[in-house]
């Protein structure tokens, strides 16, 4: 069975229609300039910007990446009069905030979240598309092709993420390529009385977690979605109940409390990241958010491919953060001035990363970043990653998706008929 990559995903843009673009272009590149003419330039486009709606621009951000915006935002004050509020948001529920409150006129005119939301936005009617032009080149293809949804592009990407598996050196020096072979590996040591823990991943006590075992699921053959005639996700063609996600659901009984307890329904994510940090364990397959606390918690780190439960590549959910406008923006053309010529540049894309962590999407930020072995090691399995799948139908996959693996991972069923019962249901939500 052919997985998604990456790569099939072709990548198109339509304009953003706001008119005025022509005074866009002309700020930036007077913004460039010293001298008097360019000044005046600055001056008589800054007020074209103010003349277009709302002196002030609000985002909606959660309180992370809040201080890594502030100096771009002073700076486009500065440059142009017009304020960037920044709203600090509980990430759990500003999705669907946003949904609610943009075609009220009350919500923001632009939000910071990840990609898998554009299909839902844009369902929804809350997100205008965006033309970056030239600078399309400028970031990375995977970001692109995760922001660009049947045809147009909707966000501007600042960074790229994937989880990989991160191995304590100084209990286990070298790597492994399989995932029998991590486990053989950690249980030594377990046996040995080194280490605690064979392997860690965090699960959520109601939902397991899906994203983080989709490497594993992956390279047993198991995709959720197959690919349209364009390349992009097709929700009527759900593959998550084939034979080789039935055989992926044997191994995490296997695995779990009633086998191996590689897999512990016990462990949570803030207990995962606690215990490895302590050195009770020699893995830990978490993503690039982790590493800043491990490595602050004097953990001695490599950053190893992800290793494979089948004879296939394990692929993990690639998922691209950025800023998206909204449809209904009191002042379209100054949001879209900040988005694309602001929040583009290296200084923002560079000051997002040092608050975060998380690989740049635009590659000058990346080249830089990617000095760092181990941020160039996640973006190295980034790259034969898959995108989250943006498609509002994915909602109604990861609740049954998560239970079942739960239930699995916790010895309860029988996965031969829980795995396919589970399929069905997804697909008839689907179709509802």
């Amino acid at each position: 069975m052919k997985l998604p990559n990456t790569s099939a995903t072709p990548v198109s843009r339509r304009v953003f229609a706001v008119g005025a673009l022509s005074a866009v272009g002309a700020l930036a590149l007077s913004a460039c300039g010293g001298d008097t003419k360019a000044s005046s330039s600055a001056s008589a486009t800054a007020q074209d910007l103010a003349a277009g709606g709302a002196a002030t621009i609000t985002m909606w951000v959660d309180a992370e990446r809040s201080p890594a915006l502030k100096d771009i935002a002073a700076k486009f004050k500065a440059d142009t009069g017009i304020e960037v509020k920044l709203v600090v948001k509980d990430f759990a529920a500003v999705r669907d905030d946003f949904i609610t409150q943009v075609p009220t006129g009350k919500g923001p005119d632009l939000i910071v979240g990840p990609h898998d939301w554009v299909g839902k936005f844009v369902q929804n009617g809350v997100i205008a598309p965006i033309e970056l032009g030239e600078k399309t080149s400028a970031f990375s293809a995977t970001a692109i092709k995760a922001m660009t949804f049947k045809g147009s592009t909707y966000g501007v990407p600042y960074s790229v993420e994937n989880i990989a598996l991160l191995r304590n050196t100084a209990l286990l020096p070298d790597a492994v390529k399989t995932f029998d072979e991590a486990v053989a590996a950690g249980q030594g040591l377990v046996e040995a009385g080194k280490a605690k823990y064979p392997f860690l991943v965090g699960l959520d006590p109601k939902q397991g977690d899906p994203y983080h075992l989709y490497p594993l699921q992956t390279s047993m053959g198991s995709a959720v979605f197959g690919l349209d005639a364009e390349g992009g996700y097709d929700p009527k063609n759900l593959l998550i109940g084939s034979p080789e996600g039935v055989a992926f659901a044997k191994k995490l009984v296997e695995w779990g409390d009633a086998g191996s307890k590689v897999l512990n329904s016990n462990i949570t994510g803030d207990i995962a990241k606690e215990e490895f940090k302590a050195g009770k364990s020699p893995y830990y397959l978490t993503g690039p958010w982790n590493v800043p606390e491990i490595q602050k918690a004097g953990i001695k780190l490599a950053v190893d491919p992800l290793p494979t439960a089948g004879d296939k590549p394990a692929q993990p959910f690639v998922g691209v953060n950025g800023f998206f406008i909204s449809a209904k923006s009191a002042n379209a053309l100054a949001t879209t001035e900040f988005v694309t010529n602001y929040l583009t540049t290296e200084a923002a894309q560079d000051s997002m990363f040092a608050t975060g962590g998380r690989p740049p999407a635009l590659k000058a930020s990346f080249e830089k970043a990617s000095s760092d072995p181990i941020v160039a090691a996640f973006g190295a399995i980034g790259e034969i990653g898959v995108p989250m799948p943006a498609i509002p139908e994915m909602d109604a996959v990861w609740n049954d998706w998560g239970a079942t693996e739960l239930d699995l991972i916790k010895g309860k069923g029988d996965p031969t008929a829980d795995w396919p019962k589970m399929a069905e249901t997804i697909k008839s939500k689907i179709a509802a």
